[in-house]
């Protein structure tokens, strides 16, 4: 596990704008009730979630990480090519290689910055914006645009009741840069526990279990979760890694506005609201109309809060999450607004 702490005497790194994309496809509970042994009161009283978006064939990971990208790059009132850094977070990149940030830079037009993936599921998002903020806050970089981004119906087995009824598809961006010393990425950590990795994992396709006749055979190219296993874990996680970098940032829980956490499961939200002693309506909740979108969830939230205009200028968040690894991420900001900082 690691934690970072942000100190005023360096400069502080913050979001400069947000986005987020789905498809249009949408696959409802009572659609899925055709599909598989499950009923749409089964579903939201497990998981609270009511329907998610699903990518057509023709739609990859990189087209979705485009639009949300755009719409980011937008609200923080830069182009394209003042970017320094792409770092996209996914587990369904459009291939093994090139990395889908790659791909992500030629659609964006431009060519020679640094491009690359990151692999820490659920958890991509967070990890992505720690690393991103590191390398700005002690690099020669200075803008960044991070995505999460997944389609994890290309990886659903739709004969899976346990399973099928969770995922959805969708895309989450942010561009990060300098702001005001007291504003932006206040505090983060990250960690692992690798040797819980089996219970949600993605058994078929790699070097262990390269594709074959008899992998396709055994459904391995889909998600294998242990659902029991990891909702514990994430119950656990999500109120232990907020308390710690709520308190590595020198704050209190009270003082936090929003949690945005990611979107799993609406049980595992309100334990976590629970244990944490924060009243649910500061969580912000959009599970119920996408599902749990992987590396997008929290990306995706976060800018439809902002959207809103109930995120205010000098709140203090939590975006806070877990994943397949399993890992997990934490991360306090300040929310700024009122312009880039200018050269």
């Amino acid at each position: 596990m690691i934690v970072t702490e942000m100190r005023e005497s360096i400069k502080a790194i913050g979001i400069l704008g947000t986005g987020s994309a789905v498809p249009e496809g949408v696959l409802t509970n009572a659609q899925l009730e055709a599909m598989v042994d499950t009923s749409d009161e089964w579903i939201v009283t497990r998981t609270g979630i009511r329907e998610r978006r699903i990518a057509d064939q023709g739609t990859a990971s990189s087209h979705l990480a485009y639009e949300a990208a755009l719409k980011a790059l937008e609200r923080a009132q830069i182009q394209a090519e003042d970017l320094d850094l792409i770092i996209c977070a996914t587990v369904t990149p459009d291939m093994a290689f090139p990395a889908t940030a790659c791909l992500l830079q030629d659609r964006l037009g431009i060519n020679a910055i640094p491009a690359f993936d990151l692999s820490a599921g659920c958890s991509g998002f967070g990890y992505a914006l720690t690393v991103a903020e590191s390398m700005l806050r002690g690099g020669p970089y200075k803008k960044a645009l991070v995505v999460g981004v997944d389609i994890l119906s290309r990886i659903t087995d739709y004969e899976d009741r346990s399973t099928s009824v969770l995922f959805g598809d969708g895309a989450g961006a942010a561009i990060l840069g300098e702001v005001p010393n007291g504003f932006g990425f206040l505090a983060s950590e990250l960690g692992a526990d690798g040797a819980s990795g089996g219970v949600l994992q993605l058994p078929g396709g790699g070097s262990l279990q390269p594709a074959s006749l008899e992998s396709v055979h055994r459904r391995q190219h889909f998600i294998k979760m242990q659902g029991s296993d990891v909702f514990k874990f994430a119950v656990r996680i999500l109120e232990e890694s907020a308390k710690r970098v709520v308190a590595k940032a020198g704050l209190a829980m009270e003082d936090v506005v929003w949690v945005v956490p990611h979107q799993a499961n609406i049980r595992i939200i309100r334990s976590a609201a629970n244990r944490l002693e924060i009243p649910e309506e500061r969580f912000f909740v959009n599970v119920d109309r996408y599902g749990n979108t992987s590396a997008a969830s929290i990306g995706l939230a976060l800018d439809e809060l902002a959207q809103t205009g109930d995120l205010k200028h000098g709140d203090y968040v939590v975006l806070v999450g877990f994943g397949a690894g399993l890992t997990w991420s934490a991360l306090v900001l300040r929310w700024f607004e009122g312009g880039l900082v200018r050269e």
